[in-house]
């Protein structure tokens, strides 16, 4: 029974709030007792009074940090479970009114532990489904368009090239206007060939078979940072392999994001950073480029939703942080909750 009277918080309080009373009517009986007649009637009255507000605030700062220290428990294990952190678990100690706030709590984490496992379990079982059937059919359709565009177009640039270069035997005929035309051609050419090489190496795919992420940056990320005008940097501070539907999507990622800088930033330096803590994976790229107003974007622009639709599939996230003149950061989060198969 008194266990039960204990655990309720309303009883808890009202204890608290007789203990209180009965100490102050005991203490204040004590000093009349103690000091009658050494003092007026008024007096006693008056230390009474300040004797009954001494214990009653000390009760009731000892009451508030007991319910403090409570509160404080659940609000840190809020944050952690809102941070990702599932496997936050509150010990149940002692008989005070919030054990049966904890115990909710830890079956509600532990649901949404087992159903977000379950969620990114699913979301890499689809996502390397979907690389098998239709990625598999766009990296082949791109690779045909690189070879047509090289055997043809690139070519054709380059006669173009050839015939501009022979132009000063017009100077026989018109010198002023064949080398107006000479020098335009060249230019036209030159231009021309260094976009054409620039669209093949888009064009051409860079697959992750029978590479790990990190091998896979290593070559496409400065190769597309030069070909693109762009100074770029990479920091990799991930500590263990990730499992190949997460790589898989951090890298479309990666090349979403990196696109949306060459269209839309007008930058010349970014930084691409992965790294991860004990409970998720963290992508961030970051420009010196123009930047933009977020309520000036239209939903879907820059290939945020993209991005977010690619994140969402493994429990993740996508934001997009930026302001005008100060430029633009890309942070993809994924937490690592389901690992999958770690071996290649």
């Amino acid at each position: 029974m008194m266990v039960r009277f204990l655990r309720s918080g309303k009883w808890e309080l009202i204890g608290m709030f007789v203990l209180s009373s009965a100490v102050s009517v005991l203490l204040a009986m004590l000093l009349w007792s103690v000091v009658v007649g050494q003092f007026t009637t008024i007096e006693l009255k008056l230390w009474s009074g300040l004797l009954i507000l001494l214990v009653s605030g000390g009760f009731g700062y000892w009451a508030a940090q007991r319910f403090g220290q409570r509160l404080d428990t659940l609000h840190l294990s809020l944050k952690q479970a809102v941070n990702g952190n599932y496997e936050v678990r509150i010990t149940e100690q002692g008989h005070n009114s919030f054990v049966p706030i904890y115990r909710e709590f830890n079956e509600l984490a532990e649901q949404m532990e087992e159903k977000m496992k379950l969620l990114q379990q699913m979301g890499e079982e689809k996502v390397l489904a979907e690389a098998a059937s239709n990625e598999a059919a766009v990296l082949e359709e791109r690779k045909r368009l690189a070879r047509d565009l090289h055997d043809t177009v690139s070519q054709q640039l380059f006669a173009i090239h050839m015939c501009a270069s022979s132009l000063p035997k017009l100077q026989q005929v018109d010198e002023e206007r064949a080398k107006s035309v000479l020098d335009q051609l060249i230019q036209m050419s030159n231009l021309a060939q260094k976009q054409m090489r620039n669209f093949i190496a888009q064009l051409r795919p860079m697959e992750l078979e029978g590479r790990t992420l990190q091998e896979a940056l290593d070559k496409w990320f400065p190769d597309y940072c030069r070909q693109n005008g762009l100074q770029g940097s990479m920091e990799w501070r991930l500590s263990e392999q990730l499992s190949e539907a997460k790589e898989h999507q951090l890298f479309l990622i990666v090349q979403e994001a990196m696109a949306n800088i060459v269209k839309h930033a007008g930058a010349g330096n970014c930084t691409l950073t992965l790294a991860d803590t004990e409970r998720q994976v963290v992508m961030m790229l970051v420009d010196d480029g123009k930047g933009f107003k977020a309520d000036q974007v239209k939903s879907g622009s820059y290939g945020l939703s993209t991005m977010q639709e690619r994140a969402q599939k493994l429990g993740g996230s996508a934001d997009i942080v930026s302001k005008v003149g100060s430029g633009t950061r890309v942070k993809v989060t994924i937490p690592k909750i389901y690992r999958g198969e770690q071996s290649r």
